[in-house]
């Protein structure tokens, strides 16, 4: 009876999760929908995208991605030796920052890509193979808020672009520090705030007029591309975010505005 009577307690309370989910709320663009839809909402979009994404981000960008990733890629210092060094890149997707670390790293250098979504995974594992990085590249399934990774077997975590689409961000920096070793660096890169005058006007007309259009015209989907866009005002500013890094658990949090606050570069250390 009272194992029956514990069961029982315990449904109920997962049953009280799960109405406490459904009744929180959340941002998808600009729109409020519930924290559990969410979720299932972002993996549309890059289904929808997956195949044109690395194309968009060009072309959205201006090519300025490839500069940005490349300089996480120094700040990463990946050994140029045989000694061992392992990253994870959540929401990895296609592997462009992994793909540029082991290439940048020596022979020890190896890089799992973990990411919620199997059409950008599929994707990022063609390209893998064409580059002949498979045995260097693993490709993970899995959910930025629970990696299902070891604690402190990382010796640096990385997220691109990918922050902003997780609905709980404060749980995947939290997991992000947990899978670090002692030492390890955590890096965040993120679109962030223009704080330049004239070129946030800039800025704001070519991503709300031009943007869509583009995403339309080169995958056919300009929907998503609106939610991308959205999703970059919604991203908390740079202070706000570090100190989401630092109640996360990490130290020594920083950050470098990139391109006149276009993007940011958010690191901090587990000790």
């Amino acid at each position: 009876m009272a194992a029956g009577i514990i069961a029982a307690s315990s449904e109920a309370e997962a049953g009280a999760g799960v109405e406490t989910e459904r009744a929180a709320e959340t941002h998808f663009g600009f729109r409020t929908v519930p924290l559990g839809e969410k979720q299932r909402m972002v993996d549309e979009v890059f289904h929808s995208v997956a195949r044109r994404y690395d194309v968009m981000n060009d072309l959205m960008s201006m090519g300025l991605h490839r500069v940005w990733k490349d300089l996480l890629v120094s700040r990463l210092r990946p050994p140029k030796s045989d000694r061992p060094f392992a990253l994870l890149d959540v929401a990895g997707g296609t592997g462009d920052v992994s793909f540029r670390t082991v290439e940048a790293g020596g022979a020890g250098t190896r890089a799992t890509v973990a990411d919620i979504n199997g059409g950008m995974l599929g994707v990022g594992r063609e390209r893998a193979a064409s580059l002949g990085l498979a045995e260097r590249v693993e490709f993970v399934e899995a959910n930025a808020e629970s990696l299902p990774f070891a604690d402190r077997s990382f010796d640096a975590t990385t997220i691109a672009f990918g922050i902003r689409n997780v609905p709980r961000m404060d749980k995947a920096l939290s997991e992000m520090r947990r899978v670090l070793k002692p030492g390890g660096k955590c890096f965040v890169l993120e679109f962030s705030r223009v704080d330049v005058p004239m070129l946030d006007a800039i800025y704001d007309t070519y991503s709300f007029k031009l943007i869509p259009g583009m995403g339309k015209m080169v995958t056919g989907d300009a929907e998503s591309y609106q939610y991308l866009v959205e999703s970059i005002r919604r991203f908390p500013a740079p202070e706000l975010f570090a100190q989401m890094m630092r109640e996360a658990g990490l130290k020594r949090v920083g950050f470098t505005p990139l391109t006149g606050g276009i993007v940011c570069l958010h690191a901090g250390v587990r000790i």
